[in-house]
């Protein structure tokens, strides 16, 4: 998901949005109506201001909600991504996050987290960080550069027999989409994190002609409507109110809990970071670190 791919011309809206996923109980869209006629009475603050956030928190609730009854059944999407890193754990291997643009910051959430697993390691293209660059375009114009998504997985240590987590809304870009193929040939385990809405609605934009969700070993499904943008009102000509981060962040870290207490259940201590704010805590990471040291990266 590109810094910028919530109003990006990618988005194309789908031929019936009242159909669209994600959008059970939204209001009649309004993206491109004209603005409340004048002389109409606007909606007083103290009523706008408690109903627009009740909106958007009831919206990304039913989200977690089908995350949790569609991914996160017995066998599932969640349970299968699982049961991958859990391996990778026990079998030596090293693990790899990766996301650009705001699907980097998801990423990020991932690495060096506390209650999270510490072999998470952030696997970076420059220039893709979130909104880390002027202008903020230049990022989302990365994501289409063919060639970039090889050229860092041969820079970096990632090898066979690791498993790398790629995260991109849409999918249907060139960095992602190459990112994958690219690791899946280099004997790498892949995790795609996306949105399956867009497969639907919208066209690749890459060489392959084909979407993350096509080279992944297994995909993760965070049902964010096309667009991203969850809510509409009067007088508003944009749809708004966008849910990836939060959704996204909340089906990784299911996954990785999920993960820690499949590898405790196979007699493997699971190795989770502490806060370092709490007692014991940075001496508990210390010896964490010290045992993994082999494939921890953001140390050293």
């Amino acid at each position: 998901m590109s810094a910028a791919e919530t109003t990006s011309t990618e988005d194309a809206p789908p031929a019936d949005p009242g159909n669209a996923p994600g959008t059970a109980g939204r209001a009649p869209a309004t993206a491109g109506s004209a603005p409340a006629t004048a002389g109409s009475a606007p909606a007083s603050p103290e009523a706008v201001v408690p109903d627009t956030a009740r909106r958007y928190l009831d919206a990304v609730t039913a989200l977690l909600a089908r995350v949790r009854d569609e991914e996160a059944v017995p066998g599932g999407p969640v349970e299968r991504a699982a049961r991958l890193l859990a391996a990778t754990v026990t079998r030596g291997g090293r693990i790899f996050a990766f996301g650009a643009g705001h699907s980097s910051l998801i990423a990020q959430d991932l690495v060096y987290k506390a209650g999270g697993l510490a072999l998470v390691n952030l696997l970076t293209v420059p220039g893709t960080l979130g909104v880390d660059v002027r202008p903020a375009t230049l990022g989302s114009a990365l994501e289409r550069v063919e060639g970039l998504a090889g050229t860092v997985l041969d820079q970096s240590p990632a090898a066979s027999g690791d498993l790398l987590v790629i995260i991109s809304l849409s999918g249907r870009n060139v960095l992602p989409v190459e990112m994958a193929v690219r690791a899946r040939e280099k004997g790498l385990k892949v995790i795609g994190v996306t949105s399956a809405a867009y497969a639907g609605h919208s066209l690749p934009d890459n060489p392959w002609n084909s979407f993350l969700a096509e080279h992944c070993d297994v995909v993760l499904d965070n049902k964010i409507t096309v667009g991203d943008a969850e809510l509409s009102g009067d007088g508003i000509a944009a749809p708004f109110g966008p849910a990836s981060t939060a959704v996204t962040s909340a089906l990784l870290q299911a996954t990785t809990a999920t993960a820690a207490a499949l590898l405790a259940a196979e007699g493997t201590e699971p190795p989770l970071l502490r806060s370092g704010n709490v007692p014991g805590g940075r001496e508990w990471n210390g010896e964490v670190f010290a045992r993994h040291k082999e494939r921890i990266y953001y140390q050293h």
